[in-house]
């Protein structure tokens, strides 16, 4: 059996090479280790740091940086094991590329269907998804959001933390929902009765007569291959925004991957993150935005999150 690789007194440099080797020589799903200084040891101290223990050297790194380290190399951290001493056993699973990015199916609608596997992702689960979300939700007043419009609303997930925050004004709330995974659409129905859903394209939103809302939602959906941004965004500050309306609008800046959510955007023909086409939406709907004198804000990391609020005259 081979020596388990001991990472406690080198540098990230060394670490990083050796580990890419062997990645490189592992099939998905497997399982490698390696022993490091045990965190615990290092509370308060930053990484890089060196410390002395029971007269053997070693170099600081929290769970975290652990953690940032295997997702970077394409791995997940699972539990680690207790060593003797002041190590521990890090252990590190190859990710397979098994991906709803990489799906086949020939339609958004499809792609994002009940029975696909988009489906099993659980967002409100995700500390790097909810967190934001809802802070950004709190900054928005939602109990104050009496009439919603949700471009994009597949199962309603993100209408959970909405109708939580709006408390005993939930039943008042008309909430109107627009996407084309119809099968989706009607799960939503069937958790909130009162939802108003239209099975439509996105850029034919001005047949729906919809009216007008104080808060228009958007999470994950303008990125869309299909979806013709800049005029959607304009029917939508034109014609759909009450006076005193606000915006949120959210774009995955990560991958969902085995499981695991990755940062970074990563296009079309790219192996590695690439945020400008991001980057350059942002902008373009911020800048815009402003013009029609909103405040804007983005937040966020895995999912970026852009907040617009009509800026009012003080008289």
């Amino acid at each position: 059996m081979k020596p388990i690789p001991d990472y406690s007194d080198r540098p990230l440099c060394a670490i990083l090479e050796e580990l890419r080797d062997r990645i490189r020589q592992l099939d998905p799903q497997e399982i490698f280790d390696f022993l490091a200084l045990d965190p615990d040891l290092c509370t308060g101290r930053y990484a890089g740091e060196r410390i002395a223990i029971q007269q053997e050297q070693g170099i600081c790194r929290g769970w975290d940086d652990w953690n940032t380290l295997a997702r970077h190399l394409g791995c997940r951290l699972l539990t680690p094991r207790c060593e003797s001493g002041s190590k521990v056993r890090v252990r590190l699973q190859k990710l397979s590329p098994k991906s709803f990015h990489t799906s086949d199916a020939s339609s958004r609608g499809e792609k994002y269907a009940s029975h696909s596997p988009y489906a099993r992702i659980r967002k409100n689960e995700t500390p790097a998804f909810f967190c934001d979300y809802r802070r950004a939700l709190e900054r928005l007043q939602i109990p104050h959001r009496r009439r919603i419009l949700d471009l994009g609303l597949n199962r309603g997930d993100e209408l959970e933390p909405i109708l939580e925050l709006a408390g005993e004004n939930a039943q008042s709330l008309e909430i109107t929902g627009v996407d084309l995974a119809c099968d989706a659409l009607a799960e939503a129905q069937k958790r909130w009765p009162a939802l108003r859903t239209h099975c439509h394209d996105l850029n034919r939103l001005d047949e729906l007569n919809l009216g007008r809302f104080d808060l228009i939602l958007s999470i994950g959906t303008l990125q869309s291959p299909g979806i013709e941004m800049k005029p959607l965004i304009m029917e939508l500050v034109q014609n759909h925004l009450a006076p005193e309306g606000v915006i949120l609008l959210g774009w995955p800046n990560a991958r969902w991957i085995d499981g695991e959510l990755l940062y970074g955007a990563r296009p079309k023909n790219y192996s590695f993150p690439e945020l400008s086409l991001v980057i350059k939406d942002l902008f373009w709907i911020k800048k815009y935005l402003q013009q029609h004198r909103f405040r804007v804000i983005v937040t966020g990391r895995e999912y970026l999150f852009l907040e617009a609020t009509k800026i009012v005259r003080s008289l």
